[in-house]
């Protein structure tokens, strides 16, 4: 969710904190866990309050995206303005993830939690304010975004701390993304009611109480814990290249960035593809809701029913294929097969349960939450580029050519990084064949 970050001086109303002795971090499920699934997960009360904290903030997210477009556009009546506050949404991630990623390891978590919540907060009041010029509401929609991959590398990281490196953290990172991706479906529809009741600004007030909300539960319900690193540590681009250098976890990254560049390119062309083919707009719904569907699908499947080594065999097979369903677009088919296509692709995504095991077990604890910020960061900013370009490609072709020739590129894509990430393996942790707490993490590969 949108959050933020600050590389070298203190976060906001940071100073020194007593630095309470962690607390032994869980360990991977035990036996008797095994085959429980979400259920484990939800037994943990730490979690449970992250979760609901993730439910709000979400919400403000959401929420907040749609009423500022519609507030923006009811100022300007301009579309490209109205536009670009949800292009605003993705870029700056960039930003945030480079530069201010080694605050997650510097300052203790809980804290950086809450203070990006409450930085949220204070830009969407700001929002409230009528006399706020729309350049103001476009830098405010953007400073969200830039903090947003702050705040999920540093709440991704927690979670590890919460539920140990093993199956549990799978689970959890699972249960987050599949709550993100029923927002698409009804977060939208949330605030569109919402905005039938109260103006655009008034929408706005109540995001700004959503994020209040989540800060506050953070502060209440999760443990204090002191920093990764140390206060020495480098917080600037060496730091985060220092990440970068080491290749299973680059390999790792790629692994994560290349699939979404792919996968919005349907998305992103479905109301052209709609008005190509000459449907309904309840058609274009339809279609713009197969592939979270087909993700929501996959992902609870494989946690639900699949053990830790299934997962970890079924990542390359699925992740490469990804995309491969996308050539059912070259004929140009109706919805139902256009629908059936986008709903496949979305359920290979169940891949990525596999790959968070892998990814944290790769990378060294003291650079977990900046490791953890720049996977985040790098997944969203690929996905704007990725909308980008399926736009300039649908202006010299027609969109279900784009569509099937993004499956056909796609797919040699991720079987190069599917190939690094083989060989990264090899030469690195494969050696020592140590994976989270009771796997053998390389499994598959």
């Amino acid at each position: 969710m949108p959050k933020h970050d600050d590389p070298t001086t203190a976060l906001p109303g940071t100073g020194p904190e007593p630095t309470t002795p962690a607390p032994p971090p869980l360990p991977g499920p035990a036996p008797s866990l095994a085959g429980h699934g979400y259920r484990a997960v939800f037994r943990v009360r730490e979690f449970r309050v992250v979760f609901v904290a993730h439910l709000f903030s979400l919400l403000g997210v959401v929420v907040s995206e749609l009423a500022l477009t519609v507030l923006v556009y009811d100022l300007t009546r301009s579309p490209l303005l109205s536009s670009l506050t949800f292009a605003l949404g993705f870029l700056p991630y960039l930003v945030g993830g480079t530069l201010l990623a080694g605050l997650t390891d510097r300052f203790p978590p809980r804290r950086i939690l809450v203070v990006c919540d409450l930085f949220c907060a204070g830009c969407v009041a700001l929002m409230v304010v009528p006399a706020t010029p729309v350049a103001f509401l476009l830098a405010l929609r953007c400073a969200i975004a830039v903090v947003s991959p702050v705040f999920n590398g540093t709440r991704m990281a927690t979670l590890a701390d919460i539920l140990g490196e093993g199956d549990l953290f799978v689970l959890g990172r699972s249960l987050l993304r599949i709550v993100s991706q029923s927002a698409l479906l009804t977060g939208f529809a949330v605030g569109g009611v919402l905005l039938t009741v109260v103006p655009p600004r008034g929408a706005l007030a109540v995001t700004a109480i959503t994020f209040l909300v989540s800060a506050l539960l953070l502060r209440l319900g999760t443990v204090r814990r002191p920093a990764r690193a140390s206060g020495s540590a480098d917080s600037g681009l060496s730091g985060t290249w220092a990440v970068l250098r080491n290749r299973r976890v680059r390999a790792l990254m790629l692994m994560f960035w290349v699939p979404p560049l792919f996968a919005v390119v349907p998305e992103a062309l479905a109301a052209p593809y709609a008005d190509q083919i000459g449907v309904s707009t309840a058609a274009l719904g339809l279609l713009m809701c197969a592939l979270p569907v087909g993700t929501i699908a996959g992902e609870l499947f494989a946690g639900s029913f699949l053990g830790p080594a299934t997962r970890s065999r079924i990542v390359l097979p699925l992740a490469v294929t990804g995309v491969l369903p996308y050539l059912l677009y070259a004929p140009e088919p109706g919805v139902p097969l256009a629908a059936a296509a986008l709903f496949l692709a979305g359920a290979t995504g169940a891949y990525t349960l596999g790959l968070d095991a892998w990814f944290v077990a790769a990378v060294p604890e003291e650079q977990r939450g900046r490791a953890m910020t720049l996977m985040t960061a790098g997944m969203m900013t690929v996905q704007g580029v990725g909308m980008a370009g399926a736009g300039i490609a649908a202006e010299f072709a027609p969109v279900h050519a784009v569509v099937a020739g993004t499956g056909v590129l796609g797919t040699v894509c991720l079987l190069v990084a599917a190939a690094e990430l083989r060989a990264a393996g090899a030469t690195g942790a494969a050696r020592s064949g140590r994976g989270p707490k009771g796997e053998t993490g390389l499994t598959g590969i």
